[in-house]
């Protein structure tokens, strides 16, 4: 039953993969076979990557309008990180149903196009019944180590790392989320943003049929959760396919990349939607959420689900991608 299965979808793929290729080819190829011991640096980040993933979901735990303080406690985390760092962290406030909620921002100004910038998001809030481990301390944690690995660098863009409040938005309009007023600001400011949204980026599986995908994207991708995946709409296909080679130029690991029409509404599910809607160039960078993880929105989602030796090998390589783009 299975191989008739397979033969189906083979056949199925051949017919569809003329209309569905412009979405789905990426340049280069993705890293295959046994990834590379970790280096040193990787060894390090390890243990800094989850000493930053247990504060949020242990000792914050939930972060939720509805949980007083956690949101402030979370933003004030991240703001002393980057203050330890050497940056000089800033607070974007807005207010949603009366609460005051803080994006924070931290920036390294370009040496030479101080308003091209090269913008990574990752939220901290949570829904209610969640530690959100993966989602989305994983993202801050690597957020946090960019912002590490890049703080001495001189690139000719800006480089800003933002974490945003609200990405979860409780149901409501999307114009409450924080990344919305992060955006709408860089527009005022006539700043000209390449983004990269990250969001869940600590659970892999090398298990086979641990990965699933909507029909009909089933047929293009792996069913084995051990990539990460770089998401972009149409509009911003250049960009995708730019971010995904200079990944896959400078990191073992196995990655791949979509340029997906946004009627597939899956892939506006995080803070790079508000990039495509202020007419920029954005992608999510993500493990695919609730088609690979069975923790999303969970008291299980833990930092024991996650995979650190994997998010330092993506850290680490974000670093080097960061300054190939931002060169």
């Amino acid at each position: 039953m299975q191989s008739f299965k397979n033969m189906q979808d083979a056949a199925t793929r051949r017919l569809l993969y003329p209309v569905f290729r412009r979405y789905v080819e990426m340049p280069l190829q993705s890293f295959t076979g046994p990834l590379p011991p970790l280096t040193d640096e990787e060894q390090q980040l390890t243990h800094l990557l989850r000493g930053h993933v247990d504060v949020l979901s242990n000792k914050i735990g939930v972060r939720h309008m509805n949980v007083p303080g956690s949101l402030d406690l979370s933003a004030g985390f991240m703001a002393t990180q980057f203050a330890q760092l050497g940056y000089t962290p800033v607070f974007l406030p807005f207010t949603f149903k009366g609460v005051i909620m803080q994006n924070v921002m931290a920036e390294i100004i370009g040496s030479l196009y101080p308003n091209l910038v090269l913008i990574y998001f990752a939220h901290y809030d949570t829904t209610i019944n969640t530690r959100g481990a993966d989602d989305n301390a994983s993202a801050l944690a690597i957020l946090i180590e960019l912002a590490r690995i890049l703080r001495h660098a001189r690139p000719a863009m800006t480089i800003r790392f933002v974490a945003v409040a609200n990405e979860e938005h409780t149901g409501e309009s999307w114009e409450h989320m924080g990344s919305c007023h992060v955006v709408r600001r860089c527009k005022e400011r006539g700043e000209k943003l390449f983004g990269i949204a990250l969001e869940m980026l600590g659970y892999f599986s090398d298990i086979p049929g641990s990965q699933t995908f909507p029909w009909p994207f089933h047929l293009f991708y792996p069913n084995v959760g051990n990539f990460v995946a770089f998401i972009g709409n149409r509009s911003s296909q250049d960009w995708t396919k730019k971010v995904v080679a200079a990944f896959r130029e400078e990191v073992k690991f196995p990655s791949e990349g979509g340029s997906i029409p946004n009627r597939f509404a899956d892939i506006n599910r995080s803070d790079q939607y508000w990039l495509w809607r202020y007419g920029y160039d954005g992608v999510m960078m993500t493990n695919t959420s609730n088609f690979r993880t069975p923790h999303l929105h969970k008291m299980s989602d833990t930092p024991e689900t996650l995979n650190y030796e994997y998010m330092a090998r993506l850290a680490a390589g974000m670093g080097r991608v960061s300054l190939r783009l931002a060169a």
